[in-house]
């Protein structure tokens, strides 16, 4: 360092300051560049050619304690060699979790889309964010677009919208939106002058209904779980019981949300006649169709949703069902007024300024609680200029239709028992090994039966052999929870998944 530094400070022009030298770049282009073309294909080699081999492990499990030994995890003070970065590189990708393996069923995402993926790639490169046009410009176009696609979707005539990292996020907005629409003053003067604000939401909601009225100060006490029906579906009656009662208790309902696919059970609410409810008492209607949303896509699945179109608010994550990549979700809004802006807007001066060469009205970073921000829908754009709404109609059909074809085996194998029967693509069903086979049904029964899935669990899990997630759910003991998604899947995959189940609990 201290030759270089030599050179340098004899070149002509030569500056320092404070010790620094500062002509030239400080970093080493050529080598960079190296690195990222050998990690590319360590990245091309490693996880995009192997994502389809069904012989490849889902994962390499190890304990935490081990991983930490491996992966060398501590920062030095010098720089690690070339070479030792690209081990890395391997070493990361080796002990991770192959979400794009046929076999990874273990969440509401899965699978590869090379469009979605090179979009990725190009994001990160550019490195940009999306609050103004003059830094942003194709990507907000692009957003534009994706989001006026999307709201033809849902039903509405116009409308507005935006990308945000989570359907989590994505509900809070909706809920804080419902507020301001409620109570406007309360951007101004905050929380102390208002009634207790009360919304309502089922007894299957996605838990981002709790944490973001506590987030926004509404309180969890004041969010009212609706009772679900076996299929758990909100029931409307209930509902109207529930805002009832808290007008009379002089509480202030002002937000419904429904649930368009729930996590667990993948169910739809009855959009229509809940919406009905909204409109009689004057309440903002949000539908969390995060999961199902995509359903929209498909002529023959879209009826799931019916009576979206009279909701005020829909999340939707296309990085799910569609398989956008994480993440890709966005809130759309019926209101095209300007809801969004007026609610969010701070009028930073210096991003939104109003004199701008161009129309200001492509700077929509105002509308989001974010500053930076990534282009989300980038990626989904792409792949949707791949695909075209056929292709992506053709990934929500197939889906299902494997999923039918898993329910009706299911219910040909002995030991496999369905809790219901599906109307989307969660496949909820327990295990019962032989030696509980002819056990009475009791309590006895249902203990030793809640401990059969956690130990098949950590046998795939420390197998490789694939991923399936399970839990109790609403008094029920620990079940399966299957979830088809990738375009990779295939029937043998979910013949696989059956037979691998027995083959890891045949001596329970």
């Amino acid at each position: 360092v201290g030759i270089c530094k030599q050179e340098m400070l004899q070149k002509k022009n030569a500056v320092l300051v404070d010790g620094v030298i500062l002509n030239g770049p400080i970093m080493d282009s050529k080598a960079g560049e190296k690195f990222v073309e050998e990690a590319c294909k360590i990245i091309m080699e490693e996880v995009i050619q192997k994502a389809d081999d069904v012989t490849e492990k889902v994962c390499e499990w190890r304990a935490p304690e081990a991983l930490k030994q491996i992966l060398d995890l501590e920062m030095k003070d010098t720089g690690e060699s070339h070479q030792k970065l690209l081990q890395l590189c391997r070493d990361v990708i080796q002990y991770s979790v192959k979400t794009s393996h046929p076999r990874f069923f273990n969440q509401l995402y899965a699978g590869l889309d090379y469009y979605s993926l090179v979009a990725r790639f190009i994001t990160e490169a550019l490195n940009p964010s999306i609050y103004t046009y003059e830094v942003s410009p194709v990507f907000l176009l692009v957003e534009e677009a994706v989001i006026k696609k999307m709201i033809e979707f849902i039903g509405w005539e116009e409308g507005d919208g935006i990308f945000n990292p989570g359907g989590s996020v994505s509900n809070m907005y909706a809920m804080n939106l419902a507020r301001y629409k409620f109570c406007p003053e309360i951007k101004e003067k905050g929380l102390s002058g208002l009634p207790r604000l009360v919304l309502f939401t089922s007894e299957e909601c996605h838990y981002s209904m709790k944490k973001a009225a506590s987030f926004l100060g509404i309180g969890t006490e004041n969010v009212c779980f609706i009772k679900t029906d076996e299929r758990g579906k909100m029931i409307p009656e209930e509902l109207e019981k529930q805002v009832q009662r808290a007008r009379k208790e002089g509480s202030a309902p002002f937000l419904v949300c429904a649930t368009a696919g729930t996590t667990v059970l993948g169910a739809f609410d009855p959009l229509d006649k809940i919406a009905d409810i909204c409109e009689k008492y004057g309440l903002w209607l949000h539908v969390d169709a995060s999961w199902g949303g995509s359903a929209l896509i498909s002529r023959k699945h879209c009826k799931l949703l019916h009576g979206i179109h009279r909701a005020d608010s829909v999340a939707w994550n296309p990085h799910k069902m569609l398989l956008a990549g994480i993440q890709c979700c966005a809130l759309l809004v019926k209101d095209n007024s300007g809801l969004l802006k007026k609610c969010y807007s701070a009028k930073a001066a210096y991003l939104f300024q109003q004199d701008k060469f161009y129309d200001v009205s492509y700077d929509t970073g105002d509308k989001s609680i974010q500053c930076s921000r990534r282009p989300d829908a980038f990626k989904f754009w792409l792949m949707w200029k791949a695909l075209g709404t056929t292709g992506l109609e053709e990934r929500v059909n197939r889906a299902l239709a494997l999923t039918r074809y898993l329910v009706d085996e299911i219910k040909k194998r002995e030991g496999f028992q369905l809790l219901l029967e599906p109307e989307y693509a969660n496949v909820c069903f327990w295990y019962i090994p032989p030696s509980l086979r002819k056990m009475e049904d009791g309590p006895e029964f249902w203990q030793k039966l809640h401990q059969v899935a956690p130990i098949i669990k950590e046998r795939m899990m420390k197998k490789g052999s694939m991923m399936l997630g399970y839990q109790p759910h609403q008094g029920k003991v620990n079940f399966f929870r299957q979830v088809v998604i990738s375009p990779q899947v295939s029937r043998e995959d979910m013949d696989f998944l059956l037979d691998e189940i027995e083959l890891l609990a045949k001596d329970l």
